[in-house]
């Protein structure tokens, strides 16, 4: 009777309220990285080896708290960036709407999970082993129910709530708020061809993986920060993992090199411009945002309607990423002033040296100067400048 009262009072462990509080803390944070490390950065992405140890780790303490398997989250991860932000995205708010990826968000997993399809063209190279064929993959239910128990038995009572705490923990910060949030509000470092955005500067909560707009930018590297002001903290324990022998990066994001002495554009530049393309189109809007601005002020001296929100949105989109009326709505517009029509013709111009083409590298590379010599004698000083700067890539 004494030990079933004791149990009542906290388990195998009688802590202060705010001890609870630390422990579920930490249980859920052991979670979070086992889905930044293993699941996302490891299996999805091959951007780090593990160290066999290390991965089943992970893949038993996710069995417990999240019932996931490597092989279901891998590929519909791997088909999000496949279809983003089209009618085959799994789980994008621009389909579904923000509301329904943010409180259903594994609901979404759970559905694209049980297509066989996806399964079978994204889900390649993850485990296949006894382990996975007869207990992770066909026994979820039972991970779940065997934390629940060693919750109860650690914690007493309490542990119910924090079992709860730890089911609700990766469905709404991971499946909602990432995929949610993350397509959806936050700034962007990189122009990619998505709506993805860094929800804030500092991944700690969630492993790193608020740095979303970074990592479709740079899909297989396992450093999500690239500014210095901002942390990742997956890619902390990623180089703990490594100085123990744990763990191998294989790839980062390409650090921009430039090489000032340049004045024409080689196969390097060419190379560097189109290994930075997302890095290349946001640093052309942000060169050519004041002169836009400018110019726009004179348009409506002259009485000619502009909407300032849709001509700061022309500058990071391709013309032909807009819908049809928007694109003559951009059309109608920049017929009235040179400057845009150049500045919004050459950032176009711009996108087309990195498009899928037949051209070699030597036709590339002739066009990318052909644009640079252009860019050079527009009269256009911030485009001038841009153009000399994008001259030094290398």
């Amino acid at each position: 009777m004494g030990s079933f009262m004791d149990w009542l009072n906290g388990g195998l462990f009688d802590m202060p309220w705010w001890g609870y509080v630390l422990a579920a803390l930490a249980l859920t944070h052991i979670t979070i990285a086992g889905v930044t490390i293993y699941l996302h950065r490891h299996s999805a992405h091959r951007a780090l080896d593990l160290h066999p140890i290390v991965s089943h780790f992970f893949r038993f303490w996710l069995w417990l708290t999240t019932g996931m398997t490597t092989k279901a989250w891998t590929a519909i991860h791997r088909k999000h960036h496949a279809k983003c932000e089209t009618a085959e995205d799994p789980h994008s708010p621009m389909i579904f709407g923000i509301r329904k990826v943010l409180f259903q968000g594994a609901e979404l997993y759970r559905i694209e999970g049980k297509k066989q399809e996806t399964l079978d063209q994204y889900g390649h190279g993850t485990p296949d082993d006894w382990l996975e064929r007869n207990i992770y993959g066909v026994r979820d239910r039972y991970g779940v129910g065997a934390m629940l128990v060693i919750d109860l038995i650690v914690f007493g009572p309490i542990g119910l709530t924090i079992w709860a705490v730890q089911m609700m923990w990766i469905p709404f910060l991971a499946a909602g708020v990432i995929n949610g949030i993350g397509h959806y509000w936050g700034y962007r470092n990189f122009q990619s061809e998505d709506t993805s955005r860094n929800v804030i500067p500092w991944g700690i909560l969630i492993g790193g993986e608020e740095l979303h707009n970074n990592h479709h930018a740079y899909g297989t590297s396992a450093k999500l920060s690239n500014r210095w002001y901002e942390f990742d903290i997956g890619w902390l324990y990623i180089r703990t993992l490594e100085t123990l022998g744990l763990a191998k990066v294989r790839k980062v994001a390409p650090k921009l090199k430039l090489n000032t002495a340049k004045t024409r554009c080689d196969h390097d530049t060419l190379q560097a411009v189109i290994t930075h393309r997302y890095d290349v189109v946001t640093k052309y809007a942000r060169s050519l945002r004041e002169t836009c601005a400018t110019e726009m002020q004179a348009l409506k001296a002259r009485a000619v309607s502009v909407d300032r929100a849709r001509m700061k949105r022309w500058l990071h989109i391709d013309a032909q990423a807009l819908p049809e009326t928007e694109r003559a709505e951009r059309a109608q517009v920049i017929s009235h002033s040179n400057v845009l029509a150049t500045v919004y013709t050459m950032r176009d111009e711009l996108a087309a040296v990195w498009a899928r083409s037949t051209a070699s590298k030597e036709q590339l590379v002739h066009k990318l100067e052909d644009w640079c010599h252009r860019a050079e004698n527009s009269g256009i000083v911030a485009l001038q400048e841009f153009s000399r700067r994008l001259r030094c890539y290398a």
